[in-house]
């Protein structure tokens, strides 16, 4: 069962929903608003070069703070 990240549009809160039978949630833990919207996750990985070297890792690891680019090609960092 998928554990997705949700927003709430009507009081700004973020929250996690375990997901089960494609049953999204209804409304706001916080505040019952049914302005909900599922949002896009960071999901976090590790590539390894040929001689066990880490070569590039998620985009939530990234140098940049406040950067959402998945590699700092994209900014020149």
């Amino acid at each position: 069962m998928p554990i997705y990240e949700y927003h709430c549009d009507q009081c700004d809160h973020d929250f996690e929903y375990l997901v089960f039978n494609a049953q999204e949630p209804e409304t706001c833990p916080t505040c019952n608003s049914s302005q909900v919207s599922r949002q896009m996750s960071i999901c976090g990985f590790v590539s390894k070069g040929a001689g066990g070297e880490t070569v590039s890792s998620s985009a939530s690891a990234n140098s940049c703070s406040g950067c959402t680019a998945t590699s700092c090609t994209s900014c020149g960092h």
